[in-house]
């Protein structure tokens, strides 16, 4: 497989209009290709996040992560700017549909894609990928344990977001979930729940999970990486999105 790829930082057009910071990465081929967004975690848009987009492209996707924090810290770091989020009580969910929006619409509008648009987040980034699914017309979704889809944040946690689960009558796409049994936030029981739901309002979806991992399991610089469970999320992410973007 040919994988070089090209990766930069450039401004697209995000929600109200505004110019917002992101991380795009592309095959260096002629394609056409499927575009990925890829929506970070709490702790910001950080090298790690990066070298996942990165990977995307390497995997024949253009990809592409926006800075959901451009706003409350421009130019900060990673960890300056997920303080200056989470004392806010993280990204409005009006705002980070418009972003993702036009994330989609950048990589929709490259000379080498094929028209298709998904995405994927992790931690609070997998609620707003369904989110955005519920929101937005994509072609497929990930959602990599995203908490509070399903019931509330507990008292003194700082993210202020509500669940969302109502909206699955709204997916526009094939959902994959990926998610830890030893996770609390979402715990089984959510899951469990989110799932009924989607299958109730009849709508595309598979859910792998994994026992022994709990939270932030695809994490690598973390002590919650379980790699048994992240090279198998990874292939069902392949699969999926081989499916639902390629070509």
């Amino acid at each position: 497989m040919y994988d070089a790829m090209m990766a930069e930082t450039i401004s697209i057009t995000g929600h109200g209009g505004d110019q917002v910071e992101a991380y795009l990465a592309r095959p260096l081929g002629p394609g056409p290709f499927g575009g990925v967004v890829v929506i970070h975690h709490m702790p910001g848009y950080d090298a790690e996040t990066k070298e996942i987009t990165r990977r995307f492209a390497t995997g024949g996707y253009n990809a592409i992560c926006p800075n959901l924090y451009t706003r409350e810290a421009p130019g900060a770091s990673p960890d300056d700017a997920a303080a200056a989020a989470r004392a806010q009580g993280g990204v409005p969910d009006e705002r980070l549909v418009g972003d993702v929006g036009g994330a989609a619409a950048y990589l929709r509008s490259m000379t080498n894609s094929n028209g298709k648009a998904g995405t994927i987040g992790y931690c609070s980034g997998g609620r707003q990928s369904f989110l955005a699914a519920c929101s937005l017309p994509l072609d497929a979704a990930v959602d990599c344990y995203g908490a509070f889809i399903v019931g509330t944040p507990p008292e003194g946690m700082p993210l202020k977001v509500g669940p969302i689960a109502h909206l699955a009558k709204d997916l526009s796409c094939p959902l994959l979930g990926l998610f830890g049994n030893e996770d609390q936030h979402p715990s089984p029981e959510e899951v469990d729940e989110l799932d009924k739901i989607l299958t109730e309002a009849g709508k595309e979806h598979e859910f792998h999970r994994y026992d022994g991992a709990g939270h932030a399991f695809f994490a690598v610089n973390r002590p919650a990486f379980r790699p048994e469970a992240a090279v198998d999320g990874w292939q069902h992410i392949w699969d999926f999105y081989g499916r639902h973007l390629a070509g």
